[in-house]
């Protein structure tokens, strides 16, 4: 078979003779789209010049190192979210990302503002999950009108539209947890409602959608006061072991926040594992066991993939384009013990 040209490798690309040189030569009146697509011509046609070809698109790419900063690292789902985070970086096609993932232990406004304020000095856009407060708030916009791109993972923290935010429409995700216990549990009752801190804005959107639900369509369940654990599974356990011994009539439990391990311990101490509806997020080894064993009946999910490829390309083009918007809302999964 004859051996592609490069005016072969043209008519593959949809480029001019002149564009696949200059390609080939390295020259930089080159956008980095065209080069790339000449690039895939290249794999196609199994163009001999491929090595020169992907040397030239990688040594073109932006080098950019991105900050992100997440809750404590002993919560598996923050180890998730960093694991997927990583993923996605090594497969940016926009540039060579690097990242620098920390995690919080302390997670006062201060310290918080403090890390993200940190970051800044060696990275071109940062990353985070945080709560809403000033002290944080006015921080991450002094940065961004440093010209650094500020996004919110998970959790938004501006609603004006001044920062993106990457995560979920968390009021839809209020509604449908409200609908599952309206549509399975046997008769209208209590249902005790868990908060990690109602300073996150995605665990007080829950809530407010979840409410929202009961007013419209079922009106007859009697939602009680939200408890606060303070993403704290220690005190997630004690405080659902009262609000079970304090409300032994309780029908359902929606675990809207951190300590969701330490909730499930207390209803499986108090003989409650599987006498109660329970909604809770994010699939990890602690909720996938307790969905086979019926000690959950649904976990909403974040599509941790999806987010994190979202999250990185979008600060690539923050990067590249100053000023834009970038915000991402990704649809929800759901498990129940039947699709894991």
């Amino acid at each position: 078979m004859r051996r592609p040209t490069i005016p072969d490798l043209a008519e593959a690309a949809g480029v001019s003779v002149a564009t696949v040189n200059r390609v080939l030569s390295g020259a930089a009146n080159v956008r980095q789209a065209t080069r790339e697509r000449v690039q895939m011509a290249a794999e196609e046609i199994s163009f001999y010049g491929l090595g020169s070809i992907q040397a030239r698109v990688a040594a073109a790419r932006p080098h950019l190192r991105f900050g992100v900063l997440l809750l404590q690292p002993h919560r598996p789902f923050y180890q998730n979210v960093a694991r997927a985070l990583r993923d996605a970086a090594a497969e940016a096609t926009g540039a060579d990302v690097e990242l620098r993932i920390e995690f919080m232990e302390d997670l006062l406004p201060q310290n918080v503002a403090d890390r993200a304020v940190a970051l800044t000095s060696d990275c071109q856009a940062i990353c985070l999950t945080s709560a809403v407060h000033p002290v944080v708030t006015e921080a991450l916009e002094r940065i961004q009108a440093e010209g650094i791109p500020v996004f919110a993972l998970i959790s938004q923290i501006s609603v004006t539209g001044q920062m993106s935010y990457i995560g979920l429409d968390n009021w839809k995700v209020g509604r449908t947890s409200a609908w599952t216990f309206a549509n399975i549990c046997k008769v209208p009752g209590k249902i005790g409602i868990l908060m990690g801190n109602p300073r996150y804005r995605n665990q007080e959107m829950n809530e407010t959608g979840f409410r929202s639900y009961f007013r419209e369509h079922a009106p007859a369940f009697s939602l009680l006061e939200p408890i606060s654990t303070f993403e704290s599974a220690a005190v997630a356990q004690e405080l659902t072991e009262r609000l079970l011994a304090e409300h032994p009539d309780l029908v359902g439990l929606y675990i809207s926040g951190g300590g969701i391990s330490g909730a499930l311990a207390a209803l499986r101490s108090s003989g409650k594992a599987g006498k109660l509806v329970v909604v809770g997020y994010d699939l990890t080894e602690v909720t996938r066991a307790a969905l086979l064993d019926s000690m959950m009946t649904m976990v909403i999910s974040h599509p941790l993939a999806r987010l994190a490829r979202d999250a990185i390309d979008g600060m690539i083009r923050a990067c590249a384009n100053p000023g834009s918007n970038q915000t991402s809302i990704a649809p929800f999964e759901i498990f129940t013990r039947e699709n894991i």
